[in-house]
């Protein structure tokens, strides 16, 4: 047991797993490629079966030492639930499931390091993110009624109505051909429109979103300084147990000496 944990848990079996999710994700990718198929489709299809077999011993050989201890990283979980999702029948009713085997290639989270800060950042940014989401939400609301009543009689095909507004304003948010697909076409008719988009993308697309990446930069910075942390401790610890057994070395020369 010891040496499967050794195995699991050493760098050069991470760095095994590693090259071959980056050659399922190759692999999976060549699939959609009828003319690599015709040539090469018998191979592919074994090697992506080897692959996910290689991937299930792996997930069993980690369930075998840690037990229940399994389910307690988030990390490993989500590599059962990627895995087992590839083993669901993809034939007849379900064949539209073989296009959720590309979502083996998310198993590098979990594997890269640095990665799993990034999404650990994003995850701990998710309470400050809704604040934002449903702040975004009212000013929506509001312009979208405002804009309905102002420009609804002119254009119904864009303000009609409350979710058709809401769209166009997204459209305008994003920046997308919103001065001359818009915003002029409506400034032609209703001369003093300006005064109702500019304050609304400057509330939205210059305030509001800039909310969303403070929010999960600063996540993100909190995560890498409790990451930081730990590595420190460890390394702390680390040196400490040396200095005791260096001490113990000492105590013991100095015993048989005298």
């Amino acid at each position: 047991m010891n040496a499967l944990r050794t195995l699991i848990e050493s760098r050069r079996f991470e760095a095994v797993i590693t090259a071959l999710i980056i050659v399922n994700a190759i692999t999976l990718g060549l699939e959609t490629s009828s003319t690599v198929m015709a040539r090469f489709g018998g191979l592919l299809m074994a090697l992506d079966v080897a692959v996910l077999a290689v991937f299930v011993i792996e997930l069993a050989a980690r369930f075998v030492v840690y037990r229940t201890d399994f389910f307690r990283d988030p990390w490993r979980v989500f590599d059962l639930i990627v895995v087992a999702i590839a083993l669901i029948p993809s034939t007849g009713n379900l064949s539209v499931l073989r296009a959720l085997r590309i979502l083996r290639v998310l198993r590098l989270v979990s594997v890269v390091p640095s990665l799993r800060r990034v999404v650990g950042g994003l995850i701990a940014a998710l309470p400050g993110m809704g604040s934002i989401v449903l702040l975004l939400g009212l000013v929506f609301y509001v312009f979208s009624v405002m804009a309905t009543k102002l420009f609804a009689a002119t254009f119904p095909e864009w303000f009609g109505s409350i979710g058709e507004s809401a769209y166009s304003l997204f459209q305008i948010m994003t920046l997308e051909s919103w001065s001359m697909g818009i915003v002029r076409p409506v400034m032609d008719v209703h001369p003093y429109a300006w005064v109702f988009f500019i304050p609304f993308i400057v509330l939205t697309s210059f305030a509001v979103l800039n909310l969303f990446i403070g929010i999960i930069v600063s996540a993100m910075q909190e995560e890498h300084e409790s990451t930081a942390s730990e590595e420190r401790s460890a390394m702390q610890h680390e040196q400490e147990t040396i200095l005791a057994e260096i001490r113990a070395l000492r105590e013991e020369v100095r015993s048989l000496k005298s």
